[in-house]
């Protein structure tokens, strides 16, 4: 029986571990592996054996599930770590988001007549007038009780 403590704790291992893999694995690709800490390079070095015997996808669970183990007892998880049900999550195609221009919002039509206009809408001051007229009150205030 796994406690719901336990199963916290798991969950945000998981997550970590999943977390940094992909940034260990993408400052490796980045020459940048001398800059990771040594736990890292040796999870690293594992993945790059686990490669030779097997594919990317499967080496790369494998690496996480142990580091995951590894956080699971960092973080105080009691006896051994259960298993996280894995996200199915449609794969990356790559790390680029395509832009999406929004949706034009469709424009109201102008009324025929001025006047019809003038009364539906409520006429907005600029900001400029309404700090002008907020400068005179003030100046007029010091000049008047000062």
């Amino acid at each position: 029986m796994v406690k719901a403590a336990d199963m916290l704790i798991a969950r945000r291992a998981d997550t970590r571990a999943r977390a940094d893999f992909a940034t260990w694995k993408m400052m490796a690709k980045l020459n940048g592996l001398s800059a990771l800490p040594s736990e890292a390079q040796n999870f690293l070095a594992t993945y790059k054996k686990l490669l030779e015997q097997m594919g990317d996808a499967e080496a790369t669970e494998t690496t996480i599930n142990l580091v995951y183990k590894s956080y699971y007892e960092e973080m105080g998880g009691a006896g051994t770590p259960p298993e996280v049900p894995s996200r199915q999550n449609e794969p990356v195609a790559g790390n680029v988001t395509a832009f999406r221009r929004p949706t034009a919002k469709p424009k109201k039509s102008a009324p025929s007549d001025a006047a019809a206009a003038g009364s539906s809408e409520k006429p907005r001051l600029p900001v400029a007038l309404i700090f002008a007229c907020l400068c005179v009150v003030y100046v007029a205030i010091r000049y008047f009780w000062g």
